[in-house]
């Protein structure tokens, strides 16, 4: 799965830019997941599923225009292992260090403010006013300009596990910092380029392990096995648990 930020502060056009990207992807035939960042409570203190969440692990809520899966994600890793899509669009998340952004910026000042590495275009407000290049980044009007920044997107979106194995010597937030700059690339990240001795997958996602937490899931689950009656060794094994 491929990902980017939106990123920005209040009425610099965050929504619409995603908006707009978000469709011209979903033309093209992709499976297209979007994040948003509040800060407002999205649950009210004192209401029915407020009160449910206190009890429960999870809660889903049936409303007449939309369906809702209420819980608390232990981290971000937690909280986007649940998105089954080619690619995850996120509005705001600032504080996300391993993924690339599009700054969507009301000004020059905005984007110097933001620009912390990672960012790949700047559009927003700031785009309507005809710049076409800021702070070496490419300024691409969204509402006008949809295609571009898509294709953009559909380029130079990317994931890194954000487990900082440090397999590859750096941080995942580093890693990224470079790979937008075109030192690096994916195939750098040791997590993603090499085949894993133990893999695990949850609804058919994979859970980024490091090498330590993989040999610990390989000699528990052998030592399991081995005391029991009819094992016998091989090359690859297969378990597969089910909630329903």
């Amino acid at each position: 799965m491929k990902a980017v930020t939106f990123v920005g502060y209040k009425k610099s056009g965050k929504t619409a830019t995603l908006e707009a990207v978000a469709r011209v992807l979903k033309e093209r035939g992709y499976r297209v997941a979007i994040a948003k960042s509040m800060h407002a409570d999205f649950d009210r203190e004192n209401s029915d599923t407020w009160r449910f969440s206190k009890i429960a692990d999870a809660v889903i809520v049936k409303a007449h225009d939309t369906d809702a899966l209420l819980f608390r994600a232990k981290d971000i890793n937690a909280l986007f292992s649940m998105v089954n899509a080619d690619f995850l669009l996120l509005e705001g998340f600032k504080s996300v260090q391993h993924l690339p952004r599009v700054i969507c910026a009301r000004d020059a000042k905005d984007v110097l403010e933001l620009n912390n590495g990672l960012a790949i275009a700047v559009s927003g407000v700031m785009a309507e006013s005809g710049i076409d290049e800021v702070g070496g980044l490419p300024v691409i009007n969204a509402l006008t300009e949809p295609e571009r920044l898509a294709d953009l997107v559909e380029k130079r979106a990317f994931m890194l596990p954000n487990i900082d194995c440090h397999m590859c010597g750096f941080k995942c937030a580093e890693m990224a910092k470079m790979i937008v700059k075109g030192e690096k690339t994916l195939n750098d990240c040791v997590v993603l380029s090499s085949k894993p001795k133990v893999t695990v997958k949850i609804d058919g996602q994979v859970l980024p392990m490091k090498d330590w937490v993989q040999e610990l899931v390989e000699k528990t689950i052998k030592g399991m096995l081995s005391a029991m009656k009819g094992y016998r060794g091989g090359r690859k094994i297969e378990i597969i648990i089910r909630d329903d």
